[in-house]
């Protein structure tokens, strides 16, 4: 497999530091809100690559963060007149409904800010014993100059970003390149922790390098985000991660491209700010996701009604030929398959062979779907003449080893066991929560399925469903 390499703006091949394994870590939301349309772009997008992935072999460990300590959730925390970690709590949990509907599997590891201070102070700890950052007024910086790549990710010249580089009020770093590790505490309502610089909370950058070193290794496969976070965010992740760690901190960085609404740039300001949830009561999830998957990740996609509406239309196609195979697999003639319709399975192998080399190709969905309604089209042809049930259950197979590695049809099964796939993805959930040993979440989701009408049975063969 080839993937675009935000670093050597080059397509290279996956070569991965330990064979057969590859380690992701994606940076995730900063909880304070609902999360908008160009937040569930890397989602949906770096959950398919995981997908991809495992379906060619390799075993994935994929992390992605919750960043639940920031500026923006203290803010919304006064707003709502709580506390900073009570709301995050909350729109994590907000966070995790609008992924289950969008078909988006749980991280491997969902590290938060909250639960990684001693590891984040230690980080920062060897970063000023090695002479990379200074204590200053209770505030830690990096020393910018220090690392001399700086810019390698995003392509910019330190002599050039010292030009728009300011020093805010309050601030006493000695360079205005250098960025905040750990910030003091300003007012008695913000969140802290004490530390050997005194009270205070984590820098933005340093969260995810001290996540994905704990949860990774000092280096990993592939590092992931929106095209937004290159700089500085990115950019500073390497320079910390690299001096503090003193080697490479990821083989590969990868960045989906922008979202516009109706070919202008989101804002709230121009009352074209989207929630996952505002679309969500006009679209399914497995619609929104489709419609992320339309395009190459690469690039800008815009998210406009009518293109909602088209991507809506695409996956009604795919389902309705689920159906009429599922149709045909049981009203269909009996015996074995007919040498025309095995003749028709073995061209089936064409398409996902045009998958396989498309997803191969920097993750091309674009052209992965378009495989995917070619094989929708030889089914149907084969279908409409009748066919053995025999043939039905193979083209169903093969369609749907496909429709699996993108997250599309998922909840047809459900569907027709009479769970609902909503209803499912709780109980989906539930069981993830068990896992986890998260037993409160997991009696939350049992209480919130019984007020629903439906009672879950745990029996040694699995859950039992029980319809009130």
């Amino acid at each position: 497999m080839k993937i675009y390499n935000t670093l050597s703006r080059t397509k290279e091949d996956l070569v991965p530091i330990e064979e057969g394994k590859v380690k992701i870590y994606v940076c995730g939301p900063t909880v304070y809100n609902y999360i908008h349309i160009g937040n569930a772009r890397p989602m949906v997008v770096f959950d398919t690559l995981r997908k991809y992935l495992k379906y060619r072999g390799y075993e994935v460990k994929y992390v992605q963060n919750f960043t639940d300590v920031d500026d923006k959730i203290i803010n919304r925390a006064r707003e709502e007149g709580e506390d900073a970690l009570s709301v995050s709590e909350k729109y994590i949990k907000e966070y995790l409904d609008d992924a289950d509907a969008l078909g988006v599997d749980r991280a491997d590891v969902h590290p938060k800010v909250s639960e990684h201070i001693p590891e984040i102070k230690s980080f920062v700890s060897t970063l000023i014993k090695k002479g990379y950052a200074y204590e200053a007024d209770g505030d830690v910086y990096f020393s910018t100059r220090k690392f001399p790549e700086y810019g390698k990710l995003s392509g910019q010249n330190i002599d050039d970003l010292e030009l728009g580089a300011r020093i805010a009020i309050g601030e006493v770093k000695e360079d205005p390149l250098d960025f905040a590790l750990w910030k003091a505490q300003k007012t008695e309502d913000e969140i802290a922790w004490d530390s050997d610089w005194g009270l205070g909370r984590p820098g933005w950058h340093i969260e995810c390098s001290t996540m994905a070193k704990k949860h990774l290794g000092d280096t990993i496969d592939i590092h992931a985000g929106g095209e937004d976070l290159q700089f500085p965010h990115h950019e500073n992740e390497i320079a910390q991660s690299e001096c503090c760690n003193g080697v490479t901190f990821a083989k590969y960085w990868m960045h989906n491209g922008f979202i516009t609404i109706d070919k202008e740039k989101m804002s709230k300001s121009k009352g074209n700010f989207f929630t996952v949830r505002d679309i969500r009561k006009d679209y399914t999830g497995e619609e929104i996701r489709f419609f992320l998957l339309l395009g190459h990740y690469r690039g800008p996609i815009d998210f406009s009604r009518d293109h909602m509406d088209q991507a809506r239309a695409g996956l009604e196609r795919i389902a309705n030929s689920h159906d009429d195979i599922k149709f045909m697999m049981e009203n269909g003639a009996d015996g074995e398959m007919t040498s025309d319709e095995q003749a028709a399975l073995e061209g089936l192998g064409k398409f996902r062979d045009e998958f396989i080399a498309a997803m191969d190709d920097d993750l091309n969905t674009a052209d992965g779907i378009s495989a995917i309604f070619e094989m929708v089209t030889a089914i149907n042809t084969e279908l409409r003449g009748g066919a053995t049930k025999a043939f039905s259950e193979a083209a169903l197979e093969r369609l749907m080893e496909l429709c699996d590695v993108l997250g599309i049809l998922q909840g047809k099964d459900a569907e027709e066991d009479g769970v609902d796939p909503e209803v499912q993805a709780l109980i989906d959930e539930r069981q993830t929560a068990r896992a986890a040993k998260d037993f409160a979440r997991a009696d939350e989701i049992r209480d919130k399925l019984k007020e629903m009408g439906i009672t879950l049975k745990d029996t040694p063969q699995g859950v039992q469903i029980i319809k009130e």
